[in-house]
């Protein structure tokens, strides 16, 4: 797999609405090349570092091919969303939630990166796009995109090529992994097998050996 870092996407933390609230979902493409550090880009932020940012969220990605599909089902939005739009880091084509898997290493031009979680859609996506229910539209989609933590520090830019040099998980793609996580009533066996994936973000592991072990014990009445 190989593919290119279309363009490049940092934002400061700003009013987000009158209410008050505020959000570094709002980005600008960089002008030059950034360094991605530990917990980020140079010269990015995030307003709520609970749920945003951090070792395990430190890059986000977003396909561009995802902007269509809203587009298409809110018609208003078509001529203001397009790359940046949702806070995203990096924007490509070509590259989704089918094609990369849980626990993927790349190297993002001088970096080298893991896949380490979906994005999980808030509220932030309905303030964005000024539309109730947008939020639970991209997760019922699956058009989450993704977070890598960055294993090797570098600079990246627009046009630097993404490379696979990893794939621990290859049962596990983006897209199966939401799908599983998601469900109603999922397997528990599947859970643990998604919480022992290496690469997961910690806390999701965490997670999903509890919501296992919570659908053994209903079972069992």
């Amino acid at each position: 797999m190989q593919n290119k870092v279309d363009e490049v996407f940092v934002g400061k933390v700003r009013l987000l609405s009158i209410e008050g609230e505020r959000s570094g979902i709002v980005k600008t493409p960089a002008a030059g090349p950034l360094m991605l550090t530990p917990t980020g880009l140079e010269g990015d932020e995030q307003a709520d570092l609970r749920h945003h940012g951090g070792v395990d969220k430190a890059l986000h990605h977003y396909p561009v091919e995802h902007y269509a599909v809203l587009a298409a089902e809110w018609p208003q939005c078509a001529a203001a969303v397009g790359a940046g739009f949702l806070g995203e880091n990096i924007s490509t084509r070509g590259l989704d939630e089918h094609a990369l898997c849980i626990g993927d290493v790349l190297r993002i031009g001088e970096a080298r990166v893991q896949v380490s979680q979906t994005r999980s859609p808030c509220w932030k996506i309905d303030l964005r796009l000024k539309i109730d229910g947008a939020s639970r539209f991209v997760e019922a989609a699956g058009i989450t995109g993704w977070y890598y933590r960055v294993l090797q520090p570098g600079r990246i830019a627009a046009g630097d090529a993404i490379e696979l040099l990893e794939r621990p998980n290859p049962w596990l793609t983006l897209a199966d992994y939401w799908d599983a996580v998601t469900a109603h009533r999922p397997d528990a066996e599947l859970l643990d097998r998604i919480a022992a994936a290496r690469g997961l973000a910690a806390d999701k592991a965490t997670r999903w050996r509890e919501r296992a072990a919570w659908l053994r014990a209903q079972a069992r009445g």
